[in-house]
């Protein structure tokens, strides 16, 4: 679905998640066992944090992964540098500063007597940790570049239209103030774990912490680093096919049922496999930092998805005329299988030609993007149930008594520091609303949206945030409202593709950046960093990189010639915009078409609205079972939310990206874990953030050598994964280029 919206903890044993009652576990420690695991329980509030090194390196941070992963982002293979990658090449900087900063004191023209430093002593976790933050606002918040960047690219590099940069710039800073309203449900309670956080204590632990074993973590994660950054120059540079092991296409190079069978980019990747981490890590993202329980919930999913349910509506039903089509794909056909003509069917106001799309026909999508918009449907309604009836009771008792029930450790360590006015985010809310309503207002001619569309998308937000905060703070992984508001402003005002997508900006982007606060505070909330800190480096975090995330695309797509058009670039440029495409089709289907034509008695897919009733009533039944049967320890790990949203990142994600993340993830979260644990409590943490550190590191070394003059190698192990046969249609009497005659 679009560009990427899903993500991933970690149970003792197969069934249960390590946790203990809330009345039963001791006051000094955490009821989560991987928490006690990873995160101290000392604190020192004496440490320096709003030092010039730490605004200098975090803003300087910021800057740099704002316009790397901005610039990536158009490229065939996008890289997205995360904030890890500023946590370690920081650290040396940090100490290098502390060595060369005068120490001399001063006072600052209206601060009193108070004095200061640039260099107030060592350089300290506390700082590493906030300038990580400003870090991670520059990669939005870990997925790339700003989400509704989209916007833009799609107006100017598919549309061929304008928008300004004042209107662009508006929709891009804008975010919600809400996240903090939140906290005292989602961060402060222990059992809202955040188990992507814990990676990241885990490796500011082994960076800092003395550590007198023969194989130190901070050792073990220079060699770890030191291996990926090494390997990463064979999948990405010198035998690319190993990105894709699709060994089924190599044994049959003629058959396109086999190839369909067994691509693992363009088919149902049956045994394929990689070798290459950023298919493993890219879109799902580390499995290592995944609970086994939510691994198995994913996997079920996967697996009743692209196993059953596909080849069953595929080959067996050939359903919605899905032998027409190729069974793995983002683009939009017309009834004969041909791709289809967009620009035809938009007229001179931006909106759709009735007459040019009558004689088109009806949108068709391939089997599986029909499939999981389905199954997107399902996710959405079974998000609200689920919390719901698991967590409901739970939310009802922290509201009724949330500043008199029982704290954990962190929290009580916590309440030593200024607390953030819940005014400062009702403040924020005001005027990023404000702003909103201006560029709905006065520059409605280039977004389309209406005043009222904005009222609507906040309110969806703000239904959604607190539940799919929990799931994300419980499984890590993050169901994405981009179905539910597409298709809602698709059906009352149809016909007017930026109105949809900046309505699902509004929708779905507040969301999003909320539950991305809102794992931030919780990070702080383990590495004991004042509350207020960490809010003003988010904000200020937030305006810097967005107006260097607009700046970029203003540049490139100005500058770069038919850029993001894949028919007419070079046959070796990269700049093909490939999550672009994929906001592209979604922006024709719910807002240019809309889903009356689509899902509804207008169009071929009227069926799939069942979803969202099998959705609604899927945790129901999950719940009276467990009601049922409450010795059954396993029954309410069934996370319907994850396992019916468990191939949402698919497309642009593909069967290699799962396989391969699943079988990882099992390695390590379950037999390392069961069978290993003292190794895993050390070193699994630190091993997949220098797995991502040094592909990151070796993949801007290979651009600023290779890349930027297109200087390639060419044989048989660079020429993609050999399954071209894969994209073909299977239907009699259907043609199209490179595929044999059916």
């Amino acid at each position: 679905m679009e560009t990427s919206e899903v993500q991933t903890p970690y149970p003792v044993t197969t069934t249960t998640i390590t946790t203990v009652g809330q009345d039963d576990y001791d006051d000094d420690v955490s009821p989560v066992e991987q928490v006690r695991l990873t995160v101290t329980n000392t604190d020192d509030p004496t440490l320096p944090v709003w030092t010039f090194r730490m605004w200098f390196l975090g803003i300087l941070s910021c800057s740099l992964l704002s316009f790397l992963n901005q610039f990536f982002s158009y490229r065939t293979e996008p890289l997205i540098i995360t904030q890890i990658t500023v946590q370690v090449a920081v650290l040396p900087i940090g100490h290098f500063l502390h060595a060369v900063l005068p120490k001399a004191q001063f006072r600052i023209p209206g601060c009193g007597s108070k004095l200061f430093s640039l260099n107030p002593g060592p350089f300290n976790m506390k700082e590493h940790v906030l300038i990580t933050i400003f870090a991670n606002a520059g990669s939005a918040f870990g997925n790339g570049p700003a989400y509704a960047v989209g916007i833009i690219d799609i107006i100017k590099a598919f549309y061929k239209r304008k928008i300004s940069f004042l209107a662009g710039w508006l929709l891009i800073v804008l975010g919600y103030g809400w996240a903090g309203l939140l906290r005292k449900y989602v961060v402060e309670p222990a059992h809202m774990w955040w188990p992507s956080t814990l990676v990241q204590v885990s490796l500011f632990r082994a960076l800092h912490e003395k550590d007198e074993a023969r194989m130190s973590r901070a050792k073990f994660f220079l060699i770890a680093l030191f291996c990926s950054f090494s390997w990463y120059l064979v999948p990405g540079y010198l035998f690319t096919t190993l990105t894709s092991i699709s060994w089924v296409c190599w044994i049959f190079s003629k058959s396109v049922t086999a190839q369909q069978i067994g691509s693992g980019m363009r088919g149902l990747g049956l045994g394929a496999l990689t070798l290459d981490w950023t298919a493993v890590a890219s879109f799902l993202f580390s499995p290592l930092i995944s609970p086994f329980f939510s691994i198995v919930n994913v996997f079920l999913g996967y697996t009743l998805i692209v196993y059953i349910a596909i080849p069953i509506s595929y080959w067996g039903l050939d359903l919605y005329g899905a032998k027409r089509f190729p069974i793995f794909s983002s683009h939009l056909f017309t009834a004969q299988g041909q791709r289809y003509n967009i620009s035809a069917i938009v007229n001179k106001k931006f909106e759709i030609d009735m007459a040019q799309y009558q004689q088109q026909g009806r949108l068709h999508l391939s089997m599986f993007f029909a499939l999981t918009y389905g199954f997107g449907f399902a996710t959405i309604a079974s998000t609200l149930t689920h919390v719901g009836l698991f967590y409901g009771r739970e939310i009802y008792d922290r509201f009724r008594a949330s500043y008199t029930g029982k704290e954990d450790i962190h929290t009580r360590l916590m309440r030593k520091y200024e607390d953030i006015p819940s005014w400062w985010f009702y403040v924020l809310l005001g005027v990023t609303v404000a702003a909103s309503f201006v560029l709905c207002i006065f520059l409605n001619n280039q977004v389309q949206m209406p005043w009222w569309g904005l009222i609507f998308a906040c309110i969806i937000a703000f239904i959604f945030t607190l539940p799919i905060s929990i799931i994300t703070a419980t499984t890590n992984q993050t169901p994405g409202l981009n179905i539910i508001t597409e298709y809602v402003m698709g059906i009352i005002y149809p016909g007017r593709p930026i109105a949809n997508v900046c309505f699902k900006v509004y929708g779905y982007m507040s969301m999003s950046q909320a539950v991305s606060f809102l794992s931030d505070f919780k990070l702080g909330h383990y590495m004991k960093i004042p509350p207020r800190s960490m809010f003003l480096v988010q904000f200020i975090g937030t305006i810097i990189a967005g107006t260097i995330n607009i700046a970029v695309a203003w540049w490139l797509l100005n500058s770069i010639t038919n850029i993001c058009q894949d028919d007419l670039l070079p046959a070796d440029s990269p700049w093909t915009c490939p999550g672009d495409r994929v906001f592209f089709d979604a922006s024709v289907i719910w807002g240019l078409v809309g889903p009356k034509r689509i899902f509804g008695s207008l169009g071929n897919y009227s069926s799939m609205n069942w979803f969202f009733l099998g959705g609604a009533v899927g945790p129901i039944i999950v719940w009276l079972f467990h009601k049922a049967f409450p010795e059954q320890s396993w029954i309410p790990l069934i996370n319907l939310p994850v396992l019916l949203g468990a191939t949402a990142y698919m497309p642009p994600a593909t069967a290699v990206n799962y396989n391969s993340w699943i079988l990882v993830g099992t390695i390590f979260n379950f037999f390392i874990f069961r069978y290993r644990k003292k190794w895993w409590q050390r070193y699994n943490y630190i091993l997949s953030a220098a797995l991502d550190a040094g592909v990151a590191f070796m993949a801007v070394l290979l651009y600023l050598s290779v890349g930027m003059e297109n200087k390639g190698i060419t044989w048989w192990g660079t020429n993609g994964e050999h399954c071209d046969l894969a994209t073909c249609p299977t239907a009699k009497g259907i043609v199209a280029d490179g595929c044999p005659a059916n």
